[in-house]
């Protein structure tokens, strides 16, 4: 079996009540249901949330909420991978091969998304995969601030290089990620050696994190729906 377990707390400071907000009539959590359950991978759909509200929509969905999380583990500095290892152990799922955290905002992965991302991990025998998109512009050029009103390269090494003849960086963009079991439950502090990635495009890797993302979304989401029906 695959579980799917879907992290959505209920403070959410920057946007209020940010995993369940209206998007084109349905709560922001039902896209991220939908698409679990589209992809036919899982055998459980499992969403953590320390709100009955959240509860109750998730199972209006389709998700299972067997249980509510504590508020130890719903503060701004606790972790998903903390309330995803907390969700395995309350479900007695750890024998299980696999597990997936997929984000309460993912609106615009697909189910073949979710599909080829599960075959690379098994075909590359990984312990771990991470969603990654491209930087808008590389870090490798990135300032900081060394005085109230001056800055400085953060770096030298590549100050003055061709953007072509920069390194490829990618960044983690917050939309699921594919644990083996045996390995996320060692908590080690790095990445397990065996991590790979699955590449999505900018377009469709927004992470909604402040008010703007939200109308960044709509603008995606509708271009996105043309594009589909052209």
């Amino acid at each position: 079996m695959t579980i799917c377990i879907i992290p959505a707390r209920a403070n959410s400071k920057r946007i209020k009540n940010k995993n369940i907000l209206n998007f084109y009539g349905k709560p922001l959590i039902s896209y991220a249901i939908d698409i679990a359950k589209k992809s036919k991978l899982f055998s459980r759909i499992v969403v953590s949330t320390d709100s009955t509200k959240i509860a109750k929509i998730a199972e209006k969905y389709g998700a299972e909420v067997p249980f509510l999380r504590s508020k130890k583990l719903s503060n701004d500095y606790s972790t998903s991978t903390e309330a995803v290892i907390d969700c395995i152990k309350k479900i007695s799922t750890v024998n299980e091969k696999y597990h997936w955290c997929i984000y309460p905002t993912t609106l615009f992965v697909t189910k073949n998304d979710l599909r080829s991302a599960f075959q690379k991990m098994k075909k590359t025998n990984s312990d771990f995969l991470i969603s990654t998109t491209d930087f808008a512009s590389s870090p490798h050029r990135a300032l900081k601030i060394i005085k109230k009103n001056r800055i400085d390269f953060n770096s030298y090494q590549y100050a003055y290089s061709r953007s072509q003849d920069l390194p490829k960086l990618l960044q983690d963009c917050g939309l699921f990620y594919i644990y083996k079991t045996s390995s996320l439950l060692k908590k080690r502090k790095k990445l397990p050696k065996k991590t790979t990635f699955f590449y999505i495009d900018r377009l469709r890797s927004l992470d909604i994190n402040d008010p703007v993302d939200i109308d960044l979304a709509k603008i995606q989401f509708k271009y996105l729906r043309k594009l589909k029906n052209e």
